[in-house]
């Protein structure tokens, strides 16, 4: 049994995760900006965390006690294409995405060196190594995610710890419902569609959950887990494809 706080548990993939983790026996601290979204999971702690505020994150952990796995899940989305990406919200959604993860991240690692072992999971996405429009800001935040994550793991592999990415496709979580979009006036980009979803088959939060768990329980990890048919598919495609063609769109 694991010791496994998730960030961004109060609905889909977060959810998900909390509850099928649950469900084996581990031990669940689930976390969320209004702890009253967690009143009806079925967990041994549900806390207040905020990823945009590190006081937030400070407080959580401190109350979390021993976090032998961490699921870094929070996350938010928006969609436009970059010459209508508002720079003040490419920011915000920076400061969520990746910034957020870095700062739980942070949070927990001191406990996790100090006892020579610890697993530390990031939610990203198939879009952090296949930009799909007008997904771009999501995108970026995702690439940069990828970045910093792979380079922890570099990092704390000798200290004992275990660093993953888990990338799924589009998931059928809620997130997408509703999607934030900023265009600009007459929209030149309409011919991108209306949504890169309508391009994909979707998963179910619960696919998504049953593969994070089980990288809770792996003993051995990759650095990189896809999840679901499409998402390996997709990167599969992307990496027979050759790098030193001229771009077709």
């Amino acid at each position: 049994m694991a010791s496994v706080l998730i960030t961004g548990a109060s609905k889909g993939i977060g959810r998900a995760i909390a509850i099928e983790a649950a469900s084996r026996g581990h031990r669940v601290v689930a976390t969320a900006r209004d702890p009253r979204t967690l009143a009806e999971l079925d967990v041994d702690a549900r806390l207040a965390l905020d990823v945009s505020d590190p006081e937030s994150v400070a407080a959580a952990i401190a109350a979390a006690g021993e976090v032998d796995t961490l699921v870094s899940n929070a996350g938010v989305i928006f969609y436009a294409a970059v010459e209508a990406t508002p720079p003040e919200e490419l920011a915000a959604l920076f400061d969520r995405n990746t910034l957020g993860a870095l700062r739980v991240a942070q949070a927990v690692l001191p406990q996790m060196r100090a006892r020579g072992r610890g697993r530390l999971l990031f939610m990203s996405s198939v879009v952090g190594r296949v930009v799909l429009p007008p997904n771009a800001a999501y995108a970026a935040t995702k690439w940069a995610l990828e970045g910093l994550v792979e380079a922890l793991a570099i990092e704390t592999a000798p200290l004992g710890l275990d660093v993953a990415l888990l990338e799924p496709g589009a998931v059928s979580s809620g997130a997408l419902d509703d999607v934030d979009w900023f265009r600009l006036p007459g929209d030149p980009y309409a011919h991108l569609g209306t949504a890169p979803t309508e391009r994909r088959t979707l998963i179910t939060p619960e696919e998504v959950a049953a593969a994070t768990v089980d990288a809770v329980e792996a003993e051995h990890l990759p650095l990189r887990i896809p999840i679901g048919a499409p998402a390996k598919a997709l990167l599969a495609a992307r990496h027979a494809a050759p790098e030193d063609v001229p771009f077709v769109p």
